[in-house]
């Protein structure tokens, strides 16, 4: 056998000294062979360095079990859920084929990449596409929207309570005492409407509808600094933020413009992700559930893909306050 080439099942089969077709039932785990006929199997599988094409194998018989997730690569969030989706399809036997999106590559692009790989269902995080677009998709292929609502009885979505994790934010700090609360907004990313929504509601809960006030933001740094600029020329003494690589952004324009944080304003973010949770951050943030959110897109994913029933189109996770060392009570008025 030339070193160059892969060994084949023929080439075990000769150095065990038995037929192709035990060798195949051996690799299969299937009974059949004697237990020495298996030990000399696997010893010349070694020795040969073969390992089953397992993929192949699947593609003959009609199946991948393949599921394909769609991801922006400059989201630290979407990394996190992607790491999760890993572990929950791999508990259930299938495999993910990963397209990002990215500066250079599109959405369209990217799911153009998945249906080449033959996916037999697509896990789709925060898809910026119009529905319009997701239901011609859903037409070729179970879809699972993750993180953004979809109202389309084809479409299956697994989202976090986003108007939950603002009354949260707004209600921890009003507990500490502020009152001059403002929210760096998401523009229209997935879930910031819903949050532009929290925010607004409890603001009005806790009669505060007079200072309430939204600033334009976004899903980057850039777009957080940008808003943090706004709020130089009036500080509020607490600020919530659409999600925490967006607050990275206001802390950084913040410290920079020697306002002390959180003495002087209390910053809370959303998602809990890794940023939120280094040391020199620290940032107070809403946690979205990633490790729950996964296995119900996989789960979900799957049972469309085997025609199982599935029950309910749409499942809302709810998020949890995490307290870190952006807030404080508001400094007393001087």
């Amino acid at each position: 056998m030339r070193e160059d080439r892969r060994p084949t099942l023929s080439d075990v089969a000769t150095r065990a000294g038995v037929s192709k077709s035990l060798v195949s039932l051996v690799m299969r785990a299937e009974p059949g062979a004697s237990a020495e006929t298996r030990r000399r199997v696997l010893e010349a599988a070694e020795e040969l360095g073969y390992h089953p094409d397992s993929r192949a194998r699947l593609l003959r018989s009609g199946r991948t079990r393949l599921l394909g997730v769609l991801f922006d690569i400059q989201a630290q969030f979407h990394a996190d859920l992607v790491t999760d989706l890993y572990t929950a399809a791999r508990e259930s036997g299938y495999e993910l084929a990963l397209s990002a999106v990215t500066p250079d590559r599109d959405e369209p692009e990217a799911i153009a990449g998945l249906l080449q790989d033959r996916c037999e269902a697509l896990i789709l995080v925060g898809p910026q596409s119009p529905v319009a677009q997701l239901s011609r998709l859903a037409e070729r292929l179970p879809v699972v929207v993750v993180a953004r609502g979809v109202r389309d009885p084809a479409i299956d979505v697994v989202r976090n309570a986003d108007a939950d994790g603002l009354h949260m934010a707004v209600d921890h700090l009003t507990g500490l005492g502020h009152r001059r609360i403002i929210h760096i907004d998401g523009g229209r990313a997935a879930g910031a409407a819903d949050r532009r929504r929290g925010y607004r509601e409890a603001m009005h809960r806790h009669r505060l509808d007079d200072l309430a006030r939204i600033l334009p933001g976004g899903l980057t740094e850039q777009d957080g600094a940008e808003a943090a600029r706004q709020l130089l020329t009036g500080l509020p003494s607490a600020v919530t933020v659409f999600n925490d690589r967006c607050a990275t952004g206001v802390l950084d324009v913040l410290t920079r413009a020697g306002v002390e944080v959180p003495a002087e304003v209390s910053v809370v973010g959303y998602d809990d992700d890794r940023l939120a949770r280094l040391a020199h951050i620290d940032l107070t943030t809403i946690a979205q559930d990633t490790a729950t959110m996964s296995r119900l897109a996989v789960e979900k994913a799957i049972e469309r893909a085997e025609h199982a029933p599935a029950g309910r189109r749409e499942r809302v996770v709810p998020p949890r306050l995490v307290i870190r060392g952006t807030t404080v009570p508001p400094a007393p008025l001087s």
